[in-house]
């Protein structure tokens, strides 16, 4: 039996999880790739705050495997690494590579979103 509630709740909570995603997709104007970033950001918000910690006890796996978990994972990671001695750790979110900017996603296939992703990386340079 505890196998079986172990697995439900993964599986509950997971889902749920993949299900706001999925309707964000359907229903808004948002991009996969904004809708990954969104559930990356919450991740690492609710988990420096100390919200992620209790759902990823209770959902198990079903909190880990969702790409809020990945978020989570940072600021975990960031406060076991660092000793701030009682002050708040957040990872800064800076990443190596982009999915957009100025309101133009790869994810949407789009050349002329494509270009202007270009023109802004020529105007204000690349590091990688």
């Amino acid at each position: 039996m505890t196998l079986l509630l172990t697995v439900g709740k993964a599986f509950l909570c997971g889902g749920a999880i993949c299900l706001v995603g999925q309707i964000l997709i359907d229903r808004t104007a948002l991009t996969p790739g904004k809708v990954l970033v969104l559930f990356v950001v919450c991740g690492v918000a609710l988990g420096a705050v100390g919200l992620y910690g209790p759902f990823a006890r209770f959902a198990g796996e079903g909190a880990a495997v969702p790409i809020t978990g990945f978020g989570y994972a940072l600021v975990k990671g960031t406060k076991e690494a660092i000793d701030a001695r009682g002050a708040w750790v957040c990872p800064g979110l800076i990443d190596v590579h982009i999915h957009g900017c100025r309101g133009a996603d790869v994810s949407d296939g789009s050349s002329a979103g494509l270009r202007a992703i270009a023109r802004t990386l020529l105007e204000s340079g690349v590091t990688a």
